[in-house]
């Protein structure tokens, strides 16, 4: 286990002054407590990634008061994938200290999260464990023990400082160009002067003596060799003046009674890893190891907001992606394994998974590779998993009476390569059911289709449906509509792009889309089924037949000759 060593002696007792032990939280005491004179020291923790003395153990621990942003479960993901792939604990903690703001509504929406993208924990909240209980609001007690073991032993002290004192020593700091630390006016008060302020109910906090002088040195598992110079810090408080224990502090007891040893968390705590290297070891715990993950950016480089769109977990799962696209994609952003791919199962990624080829430049979030990604996840699904999920999703979303059936079956398999997001199934299936045929025909893009004596084809098409043969290759499937096609062809001495072109834009109303085969049956069938909602507005294929025998072709003809002409004048 990583631990401090001192260049000199923590604290050597220069001159020692007895106190009294006093305050509403911890009630009377005649315990002495003492205080020393601070001396130079140096404080560094040794660099591994495989502990001989235990477990590898690791927590992830929100604070409750929002919801869980992506950068919070990537942070998570990487203490899950380094505990499995140890095969140590993953341990969930809440930091719920900041009583105005945590809730337990955000509370369960976070483990709802976590649960949601596979990150099951060890111990923590619905699962209990051995280090409970795993809610800071639950754990003042423990507090408060170890700030009367600090008060003992002379690590702490009584600050009476008004906050009108306090703001004044940061104006004189600002104008003399100095950092905004405690100037330790009550560091060396004496007996009485304490005794006074005691007798009058002035409020006061602890704080914690900071050596003067010196330096903390760390060896972070992902940033190398970090370290602080301690005259830039000044005495910090541990328990504020209403008996409530200070970030920093519970961290690192709770950290330290939790038996972590591997710390990994997001960058912006690296600044606390200097208060908190001082509070293990006053309090005499080992250090645990620390690996701080870079920040995750939006596109132009700044943190990542509201401001670029969605950003919380359960945003992107209301969204329709995909656990496993989520888990993939968070995983890649700072990390990767080496090679070229980018798929990964969470097994895979637990095998995978090393601390030291996590990077520490900040990783840039791009939706639309998020988005890409997870349409390659929704398509590897098995087949019968996919046709479930978009199956369920068009009857809840009302464009289907039904959520499986051989339409839907073969709906998914023709509509699949454009579906990135299960929402995304509802606009596909609407364009395969919809038919914007005048649209089209008047459309720049449609002209040469219709000059190209689309008015015969139409003719012949629908002499074939009065005849029966359109819609009895329809009913024969996908080999009658090929047969019927190539027999088509034939007649009107067309083939490949001038035979389909024409037959697309009259029986889907569309110059593109997916395979008009599939499409065209598939029409047929929803019309024979009554599997669509009225809501959709599906065109059938008899309304669509309708609307062509109404096609007034010689005035279409001069529409398309005005278009042109009023393209020419623009141009």
């Amino acid at each position: 286990m990583a631990g401090i060593v001192a260049g000199t002696p923590w604290m050597r007792i220069r001159t020692i002054t007895k106190l009294e032990v006093s305050h509403p939280i911890f009630g009377q005491s005649s315990s002495s407590v003492y205080f020393c004179k601070r001396r130079r020291f140096s404080v560094s923790a040794s660099l591994s990634t495989n502990p001989k003395d235990g477990q590898v153990r690791v927590r992830f621990a929100p604070s409750p008061t929002g919801n869980l942003h992506v950068g919070g479960a990537r942070t998570a993901l990487f203490n899950y994938l380094f505990a499995r792939s140890k095969g140590g604990k993953f341990v969930l903690r809440i930091e719920d200290t900041d009583l105005e703001r945590s809730t337990r509504e955000s509370e369960e929406a976070m483990l709802q999260d976590l649960s949601w993208l596979g990150l099951d924990w060890d111990e923590g909240p619905a699962v209990g464990g051995d280090y409970g209980p795993y809610r800071q609001s639950e754990r003042n007690s423990l507090y408060k023990q170890y700030a009367y073991k600090l008060l003992e032993s002379g690590h702490v002290y009584r600050c009476f400082c008004s906050n009108e004192e306090l703001e004044k020593m940061k104006e004189i700091a600002k104008l003399k160009q100095l950092p905004p630390v405690y100037t330790g006016k009550w560091a060396t008060a004496t007996d009485a002067e304490v005794q006074e302020e005691l007798a009058k109910g002035t409020p006061y906090t602890y704080r914690f003596r900071v050596p003067q002088e010196g330096s903390l040195k760390i060896n972070d598992l992902i940033r190398g060799e970090v370290s602080w110079n301690l005259d830039t810090l000044g005495d910090f408080v541990i328990m504020r003046s209403n008996g409530q224990p200070v970030y920093n502090f519970c961290v690192t007891v709770d950290d330290a009674t939790m038996a972590i040893s591997h710390v990994i968390r997001a960058e912006e705590h690296l600044p606390n890893t200097l208060r908190q290297a001082l509070i293990y070891k006053a309090l005499g715990f080992s250090m645990p190891y620390f690996a701080h993950v870079s920040l995750i950016l939006a596109p132009d480089r700044s943190k990542l907001s509201k401001r670029h769109g969605a950003t919380s977990v359960g945003q992107f799962r209301e969204m329709g992606y995909l656990p496993q696209a989520m888990v993939n994609y968070l995983a890649l952003l700072g990390w990767g394994d080496g090679t070229e791919n980018e798929f990964f199962t969470l097994e895979q990624l637990v095998e995978k998974f090393t601390i030291e080829r996590v990077n520490k430049s900040g990783a840039i979030f791009d939706s639309t590779k998020l988005r890409w990604m997870n349409g390659q996840h929704l398509r590897a699904l098995p087949l019968e998993k996919l046709t479930k999920l978009i199956g369920e999703h068009w009857k809840s979303t009302g464009i289907l009476t039904e959520s499986k059936g051989p339409f839907i079956d073969e709906a998914i398999q023709l509509l699949k390569d454009g579906i990135d997001l299960v929402p995304d199934s509802d606009k596909a299936l609407s364009n395969l059911l919809s038919y914007p045929l005048h649209a089209t025909l008047t459309s720049p893009e449609g002209k040469n289709v219709v000059e190209d004596k689309l008015s015969e084809v139409a003719a012949s098409l629908l002499a074939a449906y009065d005849g029966g043969e359109l819609l009895a290759a329809l009913e024969a499937g996908h080999a009658g509509w090929q047969k019927w096609v190539k027999s088509f062809g034939k007649s009107l001495k067309r083939k490949g792009k001038s035979l389909f072109m024409p037959l697309r834009m009259l029986l889907t109303g569309k110059l593109h889309g997916p395979d008009m085969g599939a499409s065209i049956v598939l029409i047929h069938k929803a019309g024979v089924h009554g599997i669509v909602s009225p809501q959709a507005k599906f065109v059938t294929l008899d309304e669509r037949v309708k609307m062509l025998r109404q096609i007034d072709w010689e005035a279409l003809n001069k529409d398309q000759s005005a278009l042109e002409s009023a393209v020419a004048i623009s141009n």
